[in-house]
């Protein structure tokens, strides 16, 4: 596609030129849709870039046999995954409550386990918010959209 930069830049004009109520309509547009595939690619456990989330270690008394529940089923949900869009920004953001240990997964940082015994352990890279080549293709169709409905 080697008329994409010159189609960018053409809708980053037409996008400069909307009153910041219709830039801000658009960003929520945006924001919701991006919250939406950011929840999917979660409860699928992939990266942004396809590959699987790391996963879970062997825990030292899990039960043969046990059930568990699916990594971050309550952190992907509307109440703890939020989008939001301003004149200037569209954003999916983990509120505060949850913020540390989503931080923790995204950067694959060190964090206690249990607060009663103080364990640490290292937590592997699990990207939980990133732009996928898809989410890219899906902002482009959005605005584009967006803009053929306001002519």
């Amino acid at each position: 596609m080697p008329n994409l930069p010159a189609l960018e830049a053409f809708a980053a004009d037409l996008l400069a030129r909307l009153e910041p109520a219709a830039r801000q309509e658009l960003a929520r547009r945006i924001a919701r849709n991006l919250r939406a595939s950011q929840q999917k690619r979660i409860a699928a456990q992939l990266n942004p870039d396809g590959s699987g989330f790391a996963p879970r270690k062997p825990q030292l008394r899990q039960k043969k046999g046990g059930l568990r529940r699916q990594m971050f089923a309550k952190l992907r949900t509307a109440k703890h995954l939020k989008a939001k869009g301003t004149a200037d920004a569209a954003v999916v953001s983990f509120t505060t409550e949850v913020s540390r240990i989503a931080r923790v997964h995204q950067f694959g940082l060190r964090d206690t386990v249990n607060r009663k015994t103080g364990l640490e352990t290292d937590y592997p890279e699990r990207q939980l918010l990133g732009i996928s080549e898809a989410d890219e293709a899906l902002i482009r169709d959005l605005a584009v959209e967006y803009l053929a409905g306001r002519s």
